[in-house]
């Protein structure tokens, strides 16, 4: 509890006086002021994090937390659950989606077993198994408030040591069958919704196993009565490793003043119980693409951020982050490439003038 309770203390907002030298700079540049969209805020946003108004990445990658859960003894998945194991071992080969994605991206993967239920024994895959694997949500709490805990400062201590190794932008991501199942669970905690608005169909269910899956979280949800206001509660109780893990790297992104990137549904509940345990978070975070899954639109809508893709994309891992990272970098060589009026020989008044122009015709 000591790491978690140091991080929250020393998670502050950004940098606003660099965000706004930022967007006076990115307004110079020879264009319609706006133009650029989203691309104009990334770059001033992330001027924020680190204090500077011209930025460069120089290694990215993304954390992929991979853990089970007990409720799948439920049957909420059509998947068995020795995939876990199974795809934990096949990211080091960077032949999953994400690890593809990645790979094009220039990106690495961090893989982290915190909490898979079999042995895991691979040198490109970090141990911080708290557990193997949560309990059965639907019959009482999923961990102890401890093992919650536990799990959030090893996400915190991944990150430490990332920044450590010279990472500046961290993506989240995750492996662990049935956790859609949990993050539904923790997004209608927190966000108090009725099971139905947070449910979706998952990876290849059929209607009579959808409706199995709606019954088992609502009867998580009645057994284990999770406290909305406190985010520890919420993760023991019916929370996953993985969602508590990547919980602690957006902690401790903040911590460290480095950006980190939202995927999908898990990752987003992860980001979700950051937020509650710390609102300054959110100064650090970029959303990477809105998932398929349902809960999603109340999930952005809480935490005040659109997403900067719609892909149709549910496969979860972190598949979105490297997306979004040539994303982010393309709007930071931007903010750091482009002519300004003066550079491309437009005059001060004549640059006021255009400026002039471009205000009347937004009124």
């Amino acid at each position: 509890m000591m790491l978690l309770d140091e991080t929250l203390k020393e998670i502050t907002h950004s940098d606003k006086e660099a965000v706004m030298k930022a967007k006076q700079h990115i307004d110079n540049l020879a264009k319609p002021i706006g133009s650029l969209g989203k691309l104009e805020e990334i770059g001033a946003k992330f001027a924020g994090i680190t204090g500077k108004t011209i930025n460069k990445v120089n290694k990215k990658t993304v954390v992929v937390m991979c853990a089970d859960n007990g409720v799948c003894d439920e049957g909420v998945s059509a998947a068995p659950q020795s995939i876990t194991t199974l795809m934990t071992y096949c990211f080091p080969k960077m032949t999953t989606g994400v690890g593809v994605l990645a790979e094009f991206a220039g990106a690495d993967l961090t893989i982290v077993d915190i909490g898979v239920k079999d042995e895991i024994n691979h040198p490109k895959i970090i141990s911080r198994k708290i557990m193997k694997g949560t309990k059965n949500m639907s019959i009482g709490p999923a961990m102890s408030r401890e093992e919650a805990i536990k799990a959030i400062e090893a996400g915190i201590e991944i990150v430490d040591n990332l920044v450590k190794e010279g990472y500046d932008l961290i993506g989240t991501g995750e492996m662990g069958i049935g956790n859609t199942s949990s993050s539904a669970a923790v997004i209608a905690s927190l966000l108090d919704l009725k099971v139905e608005d947070v449910v979706g169909m998952g990876a290849g269910l059929t209607l009579q196993q959808f409706q199995n899956k709606m019954e088992v979280i609502q009867r998580s949800l009645d057994i284990n009565k999770p406290d909305k206001n406190d985010v520890i509660d919420v993760l023991s109780k019916v929370g996953g490793l993985d969602i508590a893990g990547m919980c602690g790297c957006f902690l401790g992104a903040a911590k460290n003043k480095v950006a980190i990137v939202i995927d999908g549904l898990i990752s987003g509940a992860a980001a979700l119980c950051a937020y509650k345990l710390k609102e300054e978070v959110l100064d650090y975070m970029f959303a990477s693409h809105k998932s398929e899954e349902i809960a999603v639109e109340s999930l952005f809508k809480e935490i005040k951020m659109t997403p900067m893709l719609d892909l149709n994309m549910r496969l979860g891992e972190g598949s979105g982050c490297p997306l979004a990272f040539n994303i982010i970098e393309a709007a930071l060589y931007m903010t750091g490439h482009m002519a300004s009026f003066n550079e491309v020989g437009i005059q001060e008044e004549e640059s006021e003038k255009l400026v002039d122009i471009r205000d009347k015709s937004m009124i």
